[in-house]
């Protein structure tokens, strides 16, 4: 049976089953997934093929970087189809054209800076663009700062540090940026996403969130942010709690909730329609993508795993005619 996700005239499909991998191929996981100007699909996972590429009917293309990355955790398409891939166990962000030649370097591989001294990086998580090809980074799990590089790879600023106050951060997860230069940073474990101007300049939060982990911001004149939010700890008493996660949420351009998709809705309903949506993308045609690190979140919780076979770590969820596209 077809599972499908709804809240108000926001419907979709779920296809679980999307993306056919070669014989013997399995993702291990799905950290982040991205997409091209001609609706390829890129899917940066943890397993023994990093980068596997498909067309948007989910046709194997090509895969690459086998043996080049430690922890893959972080993807971000460019305007020219670059892909910027932030390694969070090589602690170094890189870029490199569709077919995976290297193009840019920033980091130094397996050469971390120091815990908390807010020097890049140490175990960076993500990468976002802006209208100017300045490339931010959110850096992230040994550190409490983004970073704002030139296009060349050249350290222009940085801001951020531990804390709870307004430009202070509790886990820098994700970011991205829109047309006008904004940027919008997923400070996880704050539960909220915080919104600077280019400069690192606090300019507000949206809160309402538990836990944001995917972030992806689609369209330009209506957009739309798609926050991927993680439910409870393993070791919180709340895990199996209702209205918190694991769930997908739509947001406008000012922050305000349109939809949240696979929340558990009342205390009988016990299942999410997602482990740990850490990678959300958008196709031209309003279809979600949505990678999960579910072999890490489900061993967490004490599930047996078969060794030889991944749980769901990539879905698709395919729009019905009432959603409207931005």
């Amino acid at each position: 049976m077809t599972a499908v996700l709804e809240d108000g005239p926001f419907r979709y499909r779920v296809d679980a089953t999307w993306g056919r991998l070669p014989d013997g191929w399995r993702y291990g996981e799905v950290a982040a997934v991205g997409v091209d100007s001609k609706d390829n699909v890129y899917v940066f996972a943890r397993g023994d093929h990093p980068m596997i590429v498909f067309d948007r009917d989910g046709n194997f293309l090509r895969s690459w970087g086998e043996g080049l990355f430690r922890q893959p955790h972080g993807l971000h398409v460019g305007p020219d189809d670059s892909l910027y891939c932030t390694d969070e166990g090589d602690h170094t962000v890189r870029r490199f054209s569709p077919d995976g030649r290297l193009e840019l370097e920033i980091g130094v591989p397996g050469a971390p800076a120091p815990v908390l001294s807010g020097d890049p990086f140490h175990r960076c998580t993500h990468t976002a663009l802006s209208p100017a090809l300045d490339i931010y980074v959110a850096d992230g799990y040994g550190n409490a700062r983004v970073h704002k590089y030139a296009p060349n790879g050249k350290l222009l600023a940085s801001w951020g540090k531990p804390g709870t106050a307004p430009g202070e951060f509790n886990i820098v997860h994700n970011v991205c940026c829109d047309g006008d230069g904004w940027v919008y940073v997923a400070d996880r474990e704050n539960h909220r996403i915080q919104v600077f101007d280019g400069n690192g300049a606090y300019a507000g939060q949206w809160n309402n969130l538990h836990r944001p982990c995917g972030l992806c911001l689609h369209g330009m004149k209506n957009p739309r942010f798609y926050v991927g939010e993680l439910g409870p700890g393993v070791q919180f008493s709340n895990r199996d709690w209702p209205g918190i996660g694991p769930r997908l949420s739509i947001m406008d351009g000012q922050g305000r909730l349109l939809a949240r998709l696979g929340d558990r809705r009342s205390p009988t309903v016990r299942d999410s329609a997602f482990t740990s949506p850490h990678g959300v993308a958008v196709d031209s045609q309003g279809a979600i993508y949505v990678g999960e690190v579910a072999r890490t979140t489900l061993r967490g919780r004490g599930v047996a795993l078969d060794p030889d076979e991944d749980p769901v770590c990539l879905q698709k969820l395919i729009p019905e005619p009432t959603v409207g596209l931005s």
